[in-house]
């Protein structure tokens, strides 16, 4: 049985989270704490970095203490600790990597260095200490990925966003549509009232043979209609006919990857997984198509501590751990060479 602390401070989120667990056996989350920016950022439109690193320094250690307590662990009971070392913000992935490097030095404990895109793709599996075969596509607001899973840490990318990412292209729509940021979950709420067939957004590479996104060109689209429409739109239209585009570009690629591959297994993860509209979506697609359809709990979708620790958990069981010599890598690529 292992206990792992793990840090998650890529970006503008705050998070430190407790698990415990052995092969064999599902993981059990015992603490999950996250300081969420949001507020602080909103007024500006989107994160700054020197925000978000000066506030990851003045909340992580009362996290630290606040999860274990809620554990009910003393720091000696922690069998390795964890981090992220990218990608994401240089600033903001320092305070985490120290923070956690410096608790295992103190302690002589194993570190492990954790890729955030790893601990969401295997995020729809963190209760368990298997992760099965399947085909997995991560939708955050600054990634968008489908991968041909084989295991843990066999990864195999199948297809990538050449520009933005759908949560990116949420947040820009949003933002021309005077939403507040972030955009994506003010689009869906939109979107609940508005009539997705209301305009014909295209479709970017969606019947193309490759599994690549491309979702500038949705989000131009977007604003030569606002810049025609002069102030005649409709909100809750222009959202829904924008999310539906999305959606089916999503869903069309995704299955497409499953069929290539032959998995009968999808899983979703990132933030814009939590969109309900999505969920549906796919889970209605994968119906048709006989396959089944993974995805994480909501709390864990958004970036979180506890996939943070279920990756390293995952890797210390396997005996690895990382060097505390180990830097981070703000661009650091799931899969390199090999894919």
């Amino acid at each position: 049985m292992a206990v792992l602390l793990a840090i998650e401070s890529s970006c503008d989120e705050t998070a430190v989270a407790i698990l415990r667990g052995e092969t064999g056996r599902r993981a059990e989350v015992l603490a999950s704490e996250i300081s969420s920016q949001i507020e602080l950022h909103r007024e500006h439109g989107g994160v700054v970095p020197e925000l978000a690193s000066r506030n990851h320094s003045l909340r992580l250690r009362g996290l630290v203490e606040k999860a274990l307590a809620t554990a009910g662990a003393g720091m000696a009971e922690i069998d390795a600790f964890a981090a992220t070392s990218g990608p994401g913000l240089a600033s903001s992935l320092l305070i985490g990597s120290t923070a956690a490097k410096g608790m295992a030095c103190a302690l002589g404990k194993p570190f492990l260095g954790i890729n955030h895109l790893e601990g969401h793709l295997l995020s729809p599996f963190l209760d368990q200490t298997m992760v099965p075969p399947h085909v997995g596509l991560i939708v955050s607001g600054g990634h968008t990925l489908l991968l041909d899973v084989g295991g843990p840490g066999r990864y195999r990318k199948l297809g990538g966003t050449r520009d933005d990412a759908a949560g990116e292209a949420y947040d820009k729509v949003g933002k021309l549509l005077g939403l507040p940021y972030p955009g994506g979950p003010e689009i869906e709420k939109a979107a609940l009232s508005g009539n997705p067939g209301a305009y014909d957004f295209p479709r970017s590479m969606l019947h193309d043979p490759h599994l690549d996104f491309s979702f500038s060109g949705l989000k131009t689209a977007v604003l030569y209609t606002l810049q025609r429409e002069q102030g005649k739109f409709s909100i809750a239209d222009v959202s829904a006919s924008f999310q539906q585009a999305v959606i089916e570009i999503l869903v069309g690629k995704t299955l497409r990857a499953a069929q290539l591959t032959g998995r009968k297994r999808v899983a979703i993860s990132g933030g814009v997984s939590l969109n309900k509209a999505l969920r549906g979506a796919m889970r209605e697609a994968c119906e048709r198509s006989g396959l089944e359809l993974m995805s994480a709990p909501p709390d864990f979708c958004t970036d979180n501590a506890a996939m943070i620790a279920f990756a390293a958990l995952l890797r210390h069981l396997a005996g690895e751990s990382s060097p505390l010599s180990e830097d981070i890598h703000p661009n650091l690529p799931l899969v390199c060479a090999a894919c």
